[in-house]
């Protein structure tokens, strides 16, 4: 038995409902807009394909990293979990970047998952968890293959006169190669603990 508060919020649900299928594109993915940038369409097109390769590796890496932050178990557990978090932070900080600039050189910036998958030239690399250290090697490797790329997008930028979005990356690049190097320090055999502290 439905009183009358009921019946009202029943019938708002569905009117709510039939509102959200009524929808406007205003505008469709993979396009690029007239920019206020005074960027020439071809130009501009390209770079935004270079920088959805780039935001779509960088989620393929955050939730890489996230992964290792939630499964990263034994002895040192708090500093690699504190260091996973900090790493996937500055990766999300630099993947907002990336939207807003594709955004505002008129594109559409890549967002579903499916979409960045698709889009990434990076692999995740699986749900299995795997040891730290072959995980922490996983993670360099990807580091390195983003790296490379985002080196290639801020030679584009730069020979198609968009210095700005050079800047903004090679400023997301400099981050990218310190969170890289620790990585590395983190996969040195080198230790304090005595060989003998193990046996």
């Amino acid at each position: 038995m439905f009183c009358v508060g009921e019946t009202f919020k029943w019938k708002a649900r569905v009117s709510s409902n039939e509102m959200s299928t009524q929808k406007t594109v205003r505008q469709s993915a993979d396009t690029v807009e007239e920019n206020e940038l005074r960027l020439e369409q071809d130009k501009a097109e390209q770079i935004v394909d270079a920088l959805n390769t780039e935001l779509a590796n960088s989620y393929v890496l955050y939730h890489q990293l996230k992964k290792h932050h939630w499964v990263v178990e034994g002895a040192e557990f708090l500093p690699l979990h504190e260091f996973l978090e900090e790493s996937y932070e500055h990766v999300e900080e630099g993947a907002d970047e990336i939207a807003e600039r594709a955004q505002a050189l008129g594109g559409v910036p890549v967002s579903g998952p499916s979409n960045q998958e698709e889009r990434a030239t990076v692999e995740f690399e699986g749900e299995d968890v795997l040891d730290i250290r072959s995980a922490f090697e996983n993670d360099l490797e990807m580091y390195g293959d983003i790296i490379e790329s985002m080196r290639d997008s801020i030679e584009l930028a730069e020979n198609l006169g968009d210095y700005a979005t050079a800047e903004i990356l090679r400023d997301i690049l400099v981050t990218l190669e310190d969170d890289g190097h620790h990585f590395e320090h983190y996969l040195e055999d080198d230790s304090l603990v005595l060989e003998e502290a193990t046996h």
